[in-house]
């Protein structure tokens, strides 16, 4: 079939055979189709959708489109997470360790940020010399001996995603809910893992601001996990505010350290742990989400998970006494507060400009070749609901650079104080099994 037959069916609400859908994610990955009529394909999904067998074979195919991880040679269930992304969002470094203590292998392969902060590599190397290059024997081996690892993707990773995402981005198709999920689906797919957690974020600071959206994605991403054998489940979590305390990328590894050893803001604590229920569900260890609940917390009090992300570290490069001194990792030369106006409470944090925020001191950027500063990044000291006096700090800026009154601007812009305690807004909405 040509090309324009296979827009104009789609265009016409028509289903899609499967081969159709093949040939076209391996004609435009081998560039025989031009992007114009890609782009008309884009646009006649966004307005026709997609049914879960389109999604599904869209999905597969472009996984199948480049590299593919072969973690057969590692024992025993591989469960992935993956988040939809926001502010503060360090989820992975705390269920990772939790989730290998109880011997569910964590193979996992991530990437570097673009934005208000750093991505989960980056994060990483906020430990001196951490190695995130791993051939596929080394990061095998790492997780059959210790049960878990993390690796940077492989630059042919679903190429087929790459080129359908950039000409999404310039052609108004980003939002089309099947290309969505299919896009994060091809990579979760071609990491290699048995099952799969998603965290998928509502909210100011997220990809989907409202909660049918963020539900329309999740069960798709579902229905395509379980359809292409892999065991999905989807947490539907806020992310109207930032996620904990902190905002950039040394001081997020220094509250991850603190979660483990049992401390750390409430709500990172409890969306971590009920992640790492799902996992240990999916991964044989728990027979329901309480009793994964119960034992991601005796896993965290015994120091089980601390003692795994400990030897995490060493084993990938870095020193693993600076889990037991994280004062010694990456610091600021400044620390500046910025001050509440007004008493109240605070009834609204906009995490867009938490992140922008961050990304203005260095901890995110905006283009590949920038350099991150791993030391800088933002320190909520308030967050919604917290009464607040005149004068109180609502955050801490950590600083390289002595001037940030833009920055302090931008932080002022984010906060709402009212007079009334606003009504507490659900860290998790939903979970689709």
């Amino acid at each position: 079939m040509r090309m324009v037959d296979l827009i104009a069916k789609k265009r016409d609400g028509q289903l899609l055979e499967n081969s159709e859908i093949e040939a076209f994610v391996r004609n435009y990955t081998a560039e025989r189709i031009p992007d114009y009529q890609a782009s008309a394909f884009a646009m006649a999904i966004y307005f026709q959708g997609m049914n879960e067998q389109e999604s599904a074979t869209l999905t597969k195919a472009m996984a199948a489109s480049g590299d593919q991880l072969d973690l057969s040679r590692i024992d025993g269930t591989k469960v992935d997470k993956h988040s939809t992304g926001g502010v503060g969002d360090k989820t992975t470094f705390i269920l990772s360790p939790i989730v290998a203590a109880a011997g569910v292998p964590v193979a996992k392969l991530s990437g570097r940020g673009l934005g208000h902060t750093g991505g989960t590599i980056d994060k990483l190397e906020s430990f001196p010399n951490f190695r995130t290059e791993l051939d596929q024997d080394a990061f095998i081996e790492l997780v059959n001996k210790h049960k878990m690892a993390i690796a940077g993707q492989s630059g042919n990773l679903t190429p087929a995603d790459k080129k359908l995402y950039a000409l999404r981005d310039v052609t108004a198709t980003v939002n089309a809910m099947p290309l969505i999920a299919s896009s994060i689906m091809s990579k979760k797919i071609a990491a290699g893992s048995d099952a799969i957690v998603l965290d998928v974020k509502v909210g100011s600071g997220a990809f989907m601001n409202d909660l049918p959206a963020a539900k329309e994605l999740a069960q798709t991403m579902v229905n395509i996990g379980n359809e292409l054998d892999r065991r999905t489940v989807a947490v539907i979590s806020d992310m109207d505010q930032p996620l904990g305390s902190m905002v950039g990328n040394a001081l997020e590894v220094k509250e991850v350290i603190d979660v483990l050893r049992g401390g750390g803001p409430d709500d990172i604590r409890r969306l971590s742990v009920r992640l790492a229920a799902h996992m240990l569900v999916l991964g044989g260890k728990a027979e329901n989400v309480e009793a994964g609940e119960a034992l991601a917390n005796t896993l965290i009090q015994d120091g089980r998970a601390l003692n795994v992300f400990r030897k995490f570290i060493a084993n990938q490069g870095s020193d693993p006494s600076l889990v037991d001194h994280p004062e010694r990792i990456a610091q600021a030369e400044h620390t500046v507060m910025v001050n509440t106006s007004e008493p109240g409470y605070v009834t609204g944090i906009e995490a867009t400009k938490i992140g922008q925020a961050a990304s203005m001191l260095g901890a995110g950027r905006m283009t590949k070749e920038d350099t991150i500063d791993h030391a800088v990044g933002v320190e909520l000291k308030a967050k919604v609901g917290d009464r607040v006096e005149k004068g109180d700090p609502l955050v801490v800026l950590h600083a390289n650079q002595d001037e940030t009154t833009e920055v302090e601007a931008l932080i002022n812009e984010s906060y709402s104080i009212g007079a009334q305690k606003p009504d507490e807004r659900p860290l998790i909405f939903t979970e689709m099994v």
